[in-house]
């Protein structure tokens, strides 16, 4: 089988150069076989495999079989191909215990949806000779919003005043793009950190993975804005804070003392929710938002709308501190 790769490789690509040759899959159930060197034949065209894709965290790899980083041959052009993968978990939020689970028809749908919206990944979908769906994702070059975030050169009052306007008005951009799924009986089901991106040429946020879904029966809707809610979180304070990396976030760990229980995220539960009192000139409207998110709120946002409106009356207030500055 080699060689026939190898034929279609000369064919097709001429100028490209590979260490090895494996085999052609017009069946991708045996995902976990797929490999570098191999080709994803669908439709007719041929994805050469370059590596599986992976998630990292905490400097930690953890690979994502069913997620191959391709060459289209027949145009040189760099694709994801997203393989069909099963899976159900549950997720804790406070007492509540929410089933959540993979579904890449709900993320097929989904790219229908957003086309030519750059608010999000692009991409599109069909089925192998064997009916998995495959979803074909242009790749969006970047890096997380989250590390450029971190990665700004400024201390966090500088930052709060002087970017963070910015930033949190992009931000909103893509709450309103959240929103306009909820608006079509759509969410995106795994609004973290990760998978918010922000496009090298464009200066665009951009939000990848949509191929998670739940059920939430209080809210149809609340893990997305829970979601939104810890991304904010992590925006306002440029980082994420503990109890235990005070110090080494450059802060005075005898601030810990100033902590109760209720000002502590609802979603993580070791990740300081209530920043003002780390960060005082925080505005009490944002800090408002933020305390929607805690062990300590009695109430909670239903819809996107709600949470925008009341970032709007934070980024007003914000604003006026800058021109006191």
């Amino acid at each position: 089988m080699s060689s026939q790769v190898k034929e279609i490789v000369k064919r097709l690509r001429p100028s490209l150069s590979l260490g090895e040759y494996g085999k052609v899959y017009s069946d991708t159930s045996r995902f976990m076989e797929i490999s570098y060197g191999d080709i994803i034949e669908l439709d007719g065209n041929h994805y050469l495999v370059l590596r599986d894709e992976a998630e990292r965290s905490f400097g930690i790899e953890d690979p994502k079989y069913w997620v191959k980083r391709t060459i289209l041959l027949e145009t040189g052009e760099r694709k994801i191909l997203k393989l069909a993968f099963f899976e159900k978990f549950d997720l804790k939020l406070g007492s509540l215990k929410i089933p959540c689970y993979r579904s890449p028809k709900k993320e097929a749908r989904i790219l229908d949806l957003v086309q030519r919206d750059m608010r999000f990944m692009q991409g599109t979908s069909t089925r192998d000779e064997a009916g998995n769906l495959v979803r074909i994702i242009d790749i969006v070059s970047g890096k997380r919003l989250d590390t450029h975030v971190f990665e700004i050169d400024a201390d966090h009052e500088r930052y709060f005043h002087e970017i963070f306007p910015t930033v949190l008005e992009k931000f909103m951009e893509s709450c309103r793009a959240i929103k306009f799924l909820h608006d079509h009986g759509e969410i995106h089901g795994d609004i973290r950190r990760d998978h918010l991106w922000i496009e090298n040429r464009t200066g665009l946020y951009r939000w990848i993975d949509f191929d998670y879904a739940y059920n939430f029966q209080e809210n149809p809707f609340g893990l997305d804005i829970f979601g939104l809610g810890s991304l904010l979180i992590f925006l306002t304070g440029k980082n994420l804070y503990t109890l235990s990396n005070l110090e080494q976030a450059g802060l005075d760990p005898a601030l810990a003392e100033r902590f109760k229980p209720e000002d502590f995220s609802l979603l993580y539960s070791n990740r300081i929710a209530n920043l003002k009192k780390l960060f005082p000139y925080i505005p009490e409207s944002l800090n408002f938002v933020l305390l929607h998110f805690s062990k300590g709120a009695e109430l909670f946002y239903e819809t996107v709308d709600e949470f925008l409106d009341d970032l709007d009356r934070a980024l007003s207030d914000i604003k006026k501190g800058i021109c006191l500055i």
